[in-house]
């Protein structure tokens, strides 16, 4: 009987150690199961972070766009900027060739050495041709450093092909040729009066380029009012004004009631430009004191532009511009 009992006993702890082996198998496949839901979980993120890089390629954009631009640009920037020492001996060279034009060729920014060759190439008996007419005309037209009086007149046809309006206040209101200068002649008016405003100054620009035709209907007028032998003293014949160079400029101020008069120059305005005008590349054209040489009346009002070296030189020296012209190319 004892042995049935261990028997049946026996049988029962075999069951039991199975049925707990089953459960055991069964909780162990259980306590399995998350992690594998919890690496079908990792799962989506992985696909989202390509999506996510997918978005980024092909939208970038979107939010990110000030930011990636602006990284995309450096690059290019760079790129840029690495190109640029081969980029520059390509445009150095083209600087001295625009500086022939007007301003370098004027101001003669590269030296004594410059003015000097520049004024020979202007010297007065190489410039001027006499027709068969007798009348001697200018060579040198377009020079910074043309010599135009009443014996050394410009071609009818002559005018220049770079006059624009300088950005300065007229004495007058609309639009009108006499307004214009050449380029290099207007921006140098332009720094001239903004210089003058600083020093609390106003000028305004009363009268500047006339062509051949304006300037004849001027002196026919001038001669029908006050006699021809007082209107060439007064104003060019045609041909032999500053104007059509469209290097000159008259310029006035309310103190002279925008009068194109000698008492001008007794203003403070007046005054202020004769002492500074040089350092923007002008001269007092026609001096006072001087008629005998320039052909014409003291006239404190009309700057003639030359270039800031020349300029310096022949308003320190006090001389008119032929004779600045003269001394220089016999020296």
């Amino acid at each position: 009987m004892k042995i049935g009992r261990w028997l049946i006993a026996g049988a029962v702890v075999a069951v039991v150690l199975w049925k707990a082996d089953d459960i055991i198998g069964t909780d162990k496949q259980q306590s399995a199961a998350p992690p594998a839901a919890t690496e079908t979980a990792v799962a989506p993120p992985a696909e989202s972070a390509v999506s996510s890089d997918a978005g980024n390629d092909a939208g970038e954009s979107a939010s990110p766009t000030p930011t990636d631009s602006a990284e995309t640009e450096a690059p290019t920037g760079d790129a840029e900027a690495s190109d640029t020492p081969s980029a520059t001996p390509s445009t150095t060279p083209e600087a001295p060739a625009s500086t022939p034009d007007a301003s370098d060729e004027a101001d003669n920014s590269n030296g004594s050495e410059s003015l000097d060759a520049l004024l020979q190439l202007n010297a007065p008996d190489k410039t001027v041709k006499v027709g068969k007419n007798g009348i001697a005309t200018v060579t040198n037209s377009d020079s910074m450093l043309v010599l135009v009086n009443k014996k050394r007149e410009l071609s009818s046809t002559y005018a220049p092909d770079d006059l624009v309006k300088p950005n300065v206040a007229f004495s007058f209101s609309g639009d009108s040729p006499k307004q214009k200068m050449r380029k290099t002649a207007a921006k140098a008016l332009e720094q001239l009066f903004a210089g003058a405003k600083e020093d609390g100054i106003t000028l305004k620009a009363v009268s500047g380029y006339r062509s051949y035709a304006t300037q004849k209907s001027i002196f026919t007028r001038n001669a029908d009012l006050k006699g021809e032998e007082v209107a060439n003293r007064t104003s060019a014949r045609p041909g032999q004004s500053e104007h059509q160079t469209g290097l000159a400029m008259d310029v006035s101020s309310a103190s002279a009631n925008y009068e194109l008069e000698p008492k001008f120059g007794d203003t403070k305005e007046g005054k202020w430009l004769a002492a500074h005008c040089a350092e923007y590349g002008f001269i007092i054209r026609f001096l006072e004191g001087q008629e005998d040489v320039t052909g014409y009346s003291y006239e404190p009002w009309h700057v003639r532009y030359v270039g800031k070296e020349a300029a310096k030189q022949v308003m320190k020296e006090g001389v008119t511009l032929e004779a600045y012209l003269e001394a220089a190319t016999k020296a």
